[in-house]
Protein backbone atom coordinates (compact mmCIF):
# COMPACT_ATOMS: atom_id res chain seq x y z
CA UNK A 1 0.00 0.00 0.00
CA UNK A 2 1.18 3.41 -0.85
CA UNK A 3 1.27 5.92 1.15
CA UNK A 4 -1.74 7.82 -0.78
CA UNK A 5 -3.55 5.25 0.07
CA UNK A 6 -3.45 4.89 3.93
CA UNK A 7 -5.56 8.15 4.17
CA UNK A 8 -7.92 8.78 1.37
CA UNK A 9 -10.09 12.24 0.49
CA UNK A 10 -13.46 12.45 -1.14
CA UNK A 11 -14.61 15.53 -2.59
CA UNK A 12 -18.77 15.31 -2.07
CA UNK A 13 -21.01 16.69 -4.65
CA UNK A 14 -22.58 18.92 -1.68
CA UNK A 15 -18.59 20.60 -1.52
CA UNK A 16 -18.70 18.75 1.26
CA UNK A 17 -14.94 16.58 1.90
CA UNK A 18 -14.05 12.94 3.61
CA UNK A 19 -10.54 11.90 4.38
CA UNK A 20 -10.76 8.21 5.83
CA UNK A 21 -7.98 6.35 7.66
CA UNK A 22 -7.15 3.59 5.43
CA UNK A 23 -4.09 1.84 7.27
CA UNK A 24 -4.89 -1.68 8.11
CA UNK A 25 -5.02 -3.11 10.59
CA UNK A 26 -5.81 -0.63 13.52
CA UNK A 27 -5.33 2.31 11.50
CA UNK A 28 -2.00 2.78 13.79
CA UNK A 29 -1.36 6.79 13.36
CA UNK A 30 2.75 6.18 11.92
CA UNK A 31 4.64 9.76 10.41
CA UNK A 32 3.78 8.39 7.39
CA UNK A 33 0.18 8.30 7.75
CA UNK A 34 0.59 11.74 9.93
CA UNK A 35 2.62 13.23 6.91
CA UNK A 36 -0.18 11.81 4.30
CA UNK A 37 -2.76 13.49 6.81
CA UNK A 38 -0.86 16.60 6.80
CA UNK A 39 -0.79 17.02 3.09
CA UNK A 40 -4.44 16.44 2.85
CA UNK A 41 -5.25 19.04 5.53
CA UNK A 42 -3.02 21.43 3.74
CA UNK A 43 -4.90 20.86 0.37
CA UNK A 44 -8.24 21.80 1.66
CA UNK A 45 -6.81 24.74 3.41
CA UNK A 46 -5.61 25.62 0.10
CA UNK A 47 -8.96 24.60 -1.90
CA UNK A 48 -11.78 24.75 1.28
CA UNK A 49 -14.15 22.71 1.53
CA UNK A 50 -17.84 23.42 2.89
CA UNK A 51 -17.11 21.14 5.66
CA UNK A 52 -15.37 17.98 6.68
CA UNK A 53 -15.57 14.65 7.90
CA UNK A 54 -13.02 12.25 9.46
CA UNK A 55 -13.20 9.22 9.78
CA UNK A 56 -11.88 5.51 9.80
CA UNK A 57 -13.53 2.15 9.98
CA UNK A 58 -16.28 0.58 11.13
CA UNK A 59 -14.16 -1.39 14.01
CA UNK A 60 -11.50 0.96 14.72
CA UNK A 61 -11.82 5.08 14.17
CA UNK A 62 -7.50 5.05 15.06
CA UNK A 63 -5.56 2.99 17.86
CA UNK A 64 -2.70 5.60 18.47
CA UNK A 65 0.43 6.11 17.11
CA UNK A 66 2.65 3.11 15.66
CA UNK A 67 4.25 1.66 18.92
CA UNK A 68 6.85 0.15 16.42
CA UNK A 69 8.38 3.70 15.76
CA UNK A 70 9.36 3.92 19.25
CA UNK A 71 12.97 4.03 19.54
CA UNK A 72 14.08 6.59 22.12
CA UNK A 73 14.01 10.15 23.37
CA UNK A 74 14.77 11.55 19.68
CA UNK A 75 12.77 9.14 17.85
CA UNK A 76 9.89 10.25 20.12
CA UNK A 77 10.53 14.19 19.44
CA UNK A 78 9.73 13.64 15.90
CA UNK A 79 6.75 11.22 16.39
CA UNK A 80 5.21 14.26 18.54
CA UNK A 81 6.52 16.64 15.81
CA UNK A 82 4.20 14.78 13.38
CA UNK A 83 1.43 14.74 15.42
CA UNK A 84 1.70 18.15 16.59
CA UNK A 85 1.93 19.26 12.69
CA UNK A 86 -0.69 16.76 10.92
CA UNK A 87 -3.39 17.39 14.03
CA UNK A 88 -2.40 21.29 14.08
CA UNK A 89 -3.76 21.38 10.69
CA UNK A 90 -6.93 19.55 11.01
CA UNK A 91 -7.24 22.00 13.83
CA UNK A 92 -6.71 25.00 11.56
CA UNK A 93 -8.73 23.70 8.89
CA UNK A 94 -10.74 26.65 6.91
CA UNK A 95 -14.28 24.94 7.66
CA UNK A 96 -16.59 22.85 10.59
CA UNK A 97 -14.75 19.59 11.05
CA UNK A 98 -16.58 16.79 12.31
CA UNK A 99 -14.90 13.25 13.30
CA UNK A 100 -17.08 10.48 12.99
CA UNK A 101 -16.33 7.51 15.31
CA UNK A 102 -16.97 4.47 15.33
CA UNK A 103 -15.26 1.54 17.63
CA UNK A 104 -11.55 2.11 19.47
CA UNK A 105 -9.83 6.10 19.25
CA UNK A 106 -7.37 6.10 21.76
CA UNK A 107 -4.15 7.45 22.32
CA UNK A 108 -3.29 9.34 18.94
CA UNK A 109 -6.50 8.46 17.72
CA UNK A 110 -8.65 10.23 20.47
CA UNK A 111 -6.33 13.03 19.84
CA UNK A 112 -7.04 13.25 16.19
CA UNK A 113 -11.22 13.10 17.22
CA UNK A 114 -10.29 15.91 19.57
CA UNK A 115 -8.41 18.17 16.97
CA UNK A 116 -12.18 18.39 15.19
CA UNK A 117 -14.81 20.56 16.08
CA UNK A 118 -17.66 18.20 16.67
CA UNK A 119 -17.37 14.75 17.01
CA UNK A 120 -20.23 11.64 16.32
CA UNK A 121 -19.35 8.48 18.26
CA UNK A 122 -21.56 5.12 17.52
CA UNK A 123 -22.71 3.62 20.39
CA UNK A 124 -19.35 0.84 19.91
CA UNK A 125 -17.20 4.28 20.51
CA UNK A 126 -14.64 3.68 22.71
CA UNK A 127 -12.23 6.82 23.73
CA UNK A 128 -9.06 6.70 26.01
CA UNK A 129 -5.33 8.03 26.06
CA UNK A 130 -3.77 5.15 27.22
CA UNK A 131 -0.27 6.41 27.19
CA UNK A 132 0.56 5.88 30.80
CA UNK A 133 0.19 2.48 30.54
CA UNK A 134 3.37 2.19 28.50
CA UNK A 135 5.04 4.78 30.92
CA UNK A 136 4.66 7.87 28.70
CA UNK A 137 2.20 10.47 28.29
CA UNK A 138 0.03 11.82 25.58
CA UNK A 139 2.36 13.45 22.87
CA UNK A 140 -0.34 14.92 19.85
CA UNK A 141 -2.46 17.51 21.95
CA UNK A 142 -3.74 15.29 23.90
CA UNK A 143 -2.89 17.11 27.85
CA UNK A 144 -3.95 20.04 26.22
CA UNK A 145 -6.79 19.88 23.78
CA UNK A 146 -8.67 17.42 26.43
CA UNK A 147 -8.93 19.44 29.82
CA UNK A 148 -10.30 22.29 27.08
CA UNK A 149 -12.97 20.22 25.98
CA UNK A 150 -13.84 18.32 29.58
CA UNK A 151 -12.20 20.45 31.91
CA UNK A 152 -8.70 19.56 33.85
CA UNK A 153 -10.05 16.93 36.35
CA UNK A 154 -12.09 14.47 34.15
CA UNK A 155 -9.26 14.52 31.52
CA UNK A 156 -6.61 14.50 33.91
CA UNK A 157 -8.36 11.36 35.67
CA UNK A 158 -8.36 9.58 31.91
CA UNK A 159 -4.91 10.15 31.27
CA UNK A 160 -3.45 9.19 34.69
CA UNK A 161 -5.45 6.04 34.67
CA UNK A 162 -5.36 5.25 30.65
CA UNK A 163 -8.83 4.02 31.10
CA UNK A 164 -11.31 3.53 28.58
CA UNK A 165 -14.21 5.30 27.69
CA UNK A 166 -17.50 4.28 26.24
CA UNK A 167 -19.79 5.94 24.17
CA UNK A 168 -22.36 7.09 26.29
CA UNK A 169 -20.16 8.46 29.71
CA UNK A 170 -18.05 10.49 26.68
CA UNK A 171 -21.28 11.95 26.10
CA UNK A 172 -22.07 12.88 29.12
CA UNK A 173 -18.86 14.49 29.99
CA UNK A 174 -18.79 16.51 26.54
CA UNK A 175 -15.97 14.62 24.77
CA UNK A 176 -18.53 13.05 22.14
CA UNK A 177 -21.50 15.72 20.85
CA UNK A 178 -23.78 12.72 19.53
CA UNK A 179 -23.88 8.77 19.72
CA UNK A 180 -25.64 6.83 16.98
CA UNK A 181 -26.41 3.36 15.95
CA UNK A 182 -23.60 1.84 14.50
CA UNK A 183 -25.31 1.40 11.12
CA UNK A 184 -26.79 5.46 11.26
CA UNK A 185 -23.22 6.88 11.86
CA UNK A 186 -22.29 7.97 8.51
CA UNK A 187 -25.86 8.93 7.22
CA UNK A 188 -26.08 11.19 10.24
CA UNK A 189 -22.33 12.16 9.69
CA UNK A 190 -22.50 13.17 5.83
CA UNK A 191 -25.87 14.44 6.38
CA UNK A 192 -24.55 17.47 8.68
CA UNK A 193 -21.95 17.78 6.73
CA UNK A 194 -23.72 18.20 3.70
CA UNK A 195 -26.00 20.34 5.22
CA UNK A 196 -23.39 22.84 5.96
CA UNK A 197 -21.14 22.38 2.70
CA UNK A 198 -24.50 23.55 1.33
CA UNK A 199 -25.64 25.92 3.13
CA UNK A 200 -24.05 30.05 3.47
CA UNK A 201 -20.13 28.58 4.26
CA UNK A 202 -18.27 31.39 4.38
CA UNK A 203 -20.40 32.36 7.42
CA UNK A 204 -20.02 28.82 8.79
CA UNK A 205 -16.29 29.21 7.76
CA UNK A 206 -16.26 32.83 9.44
CA UNK A 207 -18.03 31.11 13.06
CA UNK A 208 -15.35 28.39 13.16
CA UNK A 209 -12.41 30.73 12.97
CA UNK A 210 -14.18 33.48 15.12
CA UNK A 211 -14.88 30.55 17.83
CA UNK A 212 -11.23 29.13 17.94
CA UNK A 213 -9.50 32.31 17.81
CA UNK A 214 -11.43 34.06 20.51
CA UNK A 215 -10.96 30.74 22.57
CA UNK A 216 -7.50 31.38 22.20
CA UNK A 217 -7.99 35.30 23.90
CA UNK A 218 -9.76 37.35 26.79
CA UNK A 219 -13.24 37.98 26.04
CA UNK A 220 -13.03 41.68 25.33
CA UNK A 221 -10.37 40.70 22.56
CA UNK A 222 -12.33 37.95 21.03
CA UNK A 223 -15.79 40.15 21.01
CA UNK A 224 -13.40 42.42 19.36
CA UNK A 225 -12.33 39.66 16.58
CA UNK A 226 -16.23 38.90 15.93
CA UNK A 227 -17.11 42.40 15.38
CA UNK A 228 -14.45 42.54 12.72
CA UNK A 229 -15.66 39.34 11.35
CA UNK A 230 -19.67 40.38 11.25
CA UNK A 231 -18.46 43.57 9.63
CA UNK A 232 -16.90 41.25 7.30
CA UNK A 233 -19.25 38.85 6.13
CA UNK A 234 -21.53 41.16 5.30
CA UNK A 235 -19.63 41.88 2.28
CA UNK A 236 -19.96 38.95 0.77
CA UNK A 237 -22.31 37.96 -2.20
CA UNK A 238 -23.99 35.40 0.44
CA UNK A 239 -25.31 38.20 3.15
CA UNK A 240 -26.70 39.75 0.20
CA UNK A 241 -28.88 37.14 -1.20
CA UNK A 242 -29.09 35.55 2.30
CA UNK A 243 -31.12 39.32 3.52
CA UNK A 244 -33.15 39.62 0.35
CA UNK A 245 -34.37 35.76 0.71
CA UNK A 246 -35.52 36.51 4.44
CA UNK A 247 -37.48 39.46 3.81
CA UNK A 248 -39.16 38.14 0.79
CA UNK A 249 -39.60 34.36 1.91
CA UNK A 250 -38.59 33.93 5.28
CA UNK A 251 -35.79 32.13 6.64
CA UNK A 252 -34.14 29.17 5.20
CA UNK A 253 -34.70 29.71 1.64
CA UNK A 254 -31.74 31.38 0.25
CA UNK A 255 -29.40 29.02 -2.26
CA UNK A 256 -26.03 30.81 -1.26
CA UNK A 257 -23.47 30.64 -3.77
CA UNK A 258 -19.94 30.72 -1.75
CA UNK A 259 -18.84 34.14 -2.61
Amino acid sequence: MSDNDIVLLERRDSGAAVITLNSPKVNALSTALLGRLHAIAQELTATPAGAVVITGGPRIFAAGADISEFSGPEQARIIGGAFHSALNAVDALPCFTIAAISGFALGGGCELALACDYRIGSTKAVFGQPEILLGIIPGGGGTQRLPRLIGAGRAKEMMVTGRQVAAEEALRMGLVDEIVEPDALMERTLSLADTVASGASLAARAISEVVDAGMATDLATALSLEIDAFEKIFRTKDSQIGVASFLENGPGKARFIGE
